[in-house]
């Protein structure tokens, strides 16, 4: 009897180790930078790690990974001027902030006072070699994967 009680704890330890390791990948994220869009903050070839986190949970200075998405492209298809699936960018201006027409060009002329639900202003730290909000205006908040939590490796 203790050869099958022995097997069964191990079986519980397996599935319970797969569940986690299940959980962990849905929470959480490694991607690898590409491009100079924030140096010299984040430089091209880091890796960092990102936390899964809903639109409505960010703040304005956090550096967030959102899916590089075209507009009016499929969830998952790569702006064709990056091979990445990911972009890696600094949040501007989250909804019911004041629109940063100062730094945003894009957005000089958009109507209202205030970015809209649904929406972010997202920056690169380099805006020579960024394109980010100040070229395409509003990101679509649903875009965002989550918040950049630190370098790895």
């Amino acid at each position: 009897m203790t050869g099958a009680v022995t097997g069964a704890v191990a079986a519980l330890a397996v599935a319970g180790l797969a569940l986690t390791l299940v959980w962990l990948r849905r929470r959480y994220l490694v991607v690898t930078v590409e491009g100079e869009s924030m140096l010299p903050a984040y430089r091209p070839g880091e890796r960092v790690l990102v936390r899964r986190t809903p639109p409505g949970s960010v703040q304005a200075g956090q550096v967030v990974v959102l899916a590089n998405t075209p507009p009016g492209g499929r969830s998952g298809e790569p702006h064709p001027s990056v091979s990445s699936r990911w972009i890696i960018k600094r949040v501007a201006a989250v909804p019911g902030d004041p629109i940063p027409r100062d730094t945003v060009p894009a957005l000089r002329t958009a109507p209202g006072t205030r970015v809209p639900d649904g929406r972010l202003v997202v920056l690169g730290d380099n805006p020579d070699r960024s394109h980010d909000s100040r070229h395409a205006g509003y990101l679509a908040a649903d875009r965002l994967f989550g918040v950049v939590l630190r370098k790895v490796g």
